[in-house]
């Protein structure tokens, strides 16, 4: 679940960087001056945006991926807690 949110959140992260590089192209010829004196700042930004946009994405998965989980467990649960355990139902399906 992790890992699909941190390949998404690059995605992201990415694309919307080479979106910004397409419109700031009139920012080319003082480059040097802008990762000089604002690289620090600009870069803090951007560990601080990818780490909201990688919680919410995650946050995102695990609500719609993860919708009934609790309800399934319960179910687990109880059945595994009952006469007849979910071991001897899987022995005669395994059996058929």
């Amino acid at each position: 679940m992790v890992a699909n949110a941190v390949f998404m959140t690059t995605i992201i992260f990415l694309a919307l960087g080479i979106f910004l590089l397409q419109e700031c192209r009139f920012l080319i010829p003082y480059r040097h001056v802008l990762f000089m004196d604002y690289g620090g700042a600009m870069l803090i930004y951007a560990g601080g945006l990818f780490v909201n946009l990688f919680a919410g994405i995650w946050w995102l998965c695990r609500t719609v991926f993860l919708k009934d989980t609790g309800r399934k467990l319960a179910h687990l649960e109880k059945q595994l807690r009952g006469r007849e355990s979910i071991l001897d139902e899987l022995g005669r399906r395994l059996e058929d």
